[in-house]
């Protein structure tokens, strides 16, 4: 049992709840065989306060891009299925986009695409309109570190190509089936924690999920502490999956292939000269997931950090201290 200090993230999360950076979280903390679950605070402040349930799921926001379309792409790549300089427009030649014959499966994955992600008045598409546009966005020359759902998007509608089915059914039969993960889904279960206080509860808060549904491969996941342990252990189990501790991006940023490479005194975010030890992905929602692969360590974090309010340049300040009180726990106890 890892015992609580001033200055632990078991105690930052109850100074976060005390000063409303998010209204609760549940968080797993994994070490080799022991694993301990924390729920604290509320599952939402309005209209009434109600206390957060330990088997409750959450809206992942972009922690979605590892749970489901990254891991099955990582898996396509390690069995050699797939090439990382293959093209896009090889599998999924419905891609038009200005620039489409430059567009690599690497790129995409290591977020160094060079892809513009506006689309005019997006918000208002439809379906059929919303899918048509990211089928033509401009590919530029930059190929330097930009962080954009669109790249996970395209892998999710590649992957819907090759199989020939829903990207929905895919992850549940080839990722979400295989790593015993019982409540992750497109559809929100009844137990599910509200993300913004003013949006219909189980409807996913991403604006493109919410038009694309069961299609995303970038967000509108939602899952639990217990699937994303099993998710993790999955990870441990499979000596493969070590080659992701490793540079892919060929960029001005340590990138794996759709994690983040992360380290202690990097504070979240890791030079092109100090490749982390651990892979992390976040959620706009207020989730992360941590993973050291030598050591066998995790942290899970699910919280609704917009339930009141969105002022995500101070969030991303208080995850990553937060991130980093974890990192500097994790590694004193191994």
């Amino acid at each position: 049992m890892i015992v609580a200090t001033p200055d632990s993230p078991l105690e930052l999360v109850k100074v976060y709840v005390a000063f409303g950076i998010f209204p609760g979280a549940s968080f797993a903390i994994i070490n080799g065989q022991d694993i301990e679950k924390h729920v604290f605070g509320y599952e939402r402040l309005k209209p009434e306060p109600v206390l957060l349930q330990a088997d409750m799921t959450y809206d992942l926001a972009s922690v979605s891009k590892v749970v489901g379309t990254g891991t099955l792409m990582i898996n396509l790549i390690l069995s050699g299925k797939v090439g990382l300089d293959e093209l896009l427009t090889d599998y999924y030649p419905d891609f038009k986009g200005s620039g489409s014959t430059t567009l690599t499966i690497r790129q995409l994955l290591t977020h160094t695409s060079g892809i513009d992600p506006f689309i005019e008045n997006r918000h208002n598409l439809a379906y059929d309109e919303l899918r048509a546009a990211l089928n033509q966005v401009t590919v530029t020359s930059d190929k330097t570190f930009h962080y954009t759902d669109v790249n996970f998007i395209l892998l999710g509608f590649m992957l819907e190509a090759i199989y020939g089915q829903d990207l929905a059914d895919i992850l549940q039969d080839r990722v979400f089936k295989p790593f015993n993960m019982h409540h992750t889904s497109f559809v929100a279960p009844d137990k599910t924690v509200a993300t913004a206080w003013d949006l219909p509860k189980g409807l996913v808060h991403d604006p493109k999920a919410q038009v694309l549904g069961r299609h995303t491969g970038s967000a509108g996941l939602f899952s639990d502490l217990d699937d994303l342990i099993a998710f993790s252990q999955a990870y441990f189990a499979n000596p493969a999956y070590l080659t992701l501790m490793q540079d892919y991006a060929k960029a001005n940023k340590a990138r794996s292939l759709a994690w983040d490479l992360v380290g202690l005194e990097t504070s979240a975010e890791t030079s092109k000269n100090q490749v982390g030890q651990w892979l992390l992905h976040t959620g706009y929602t207020g989730t992360f997931i941590l993973l050291n692969l030598k050591t066998q360590q995790a942290v899970i974090f699910l919280s609704n950090r917009v339930h009141l309010r969105d002022e995500r340049k101070q969030w991303i300040a208080d995850r990553n201290v937060l991130i980093q009180a974890f990192l500097k726990m994790m590694e004193n106890v191994v």
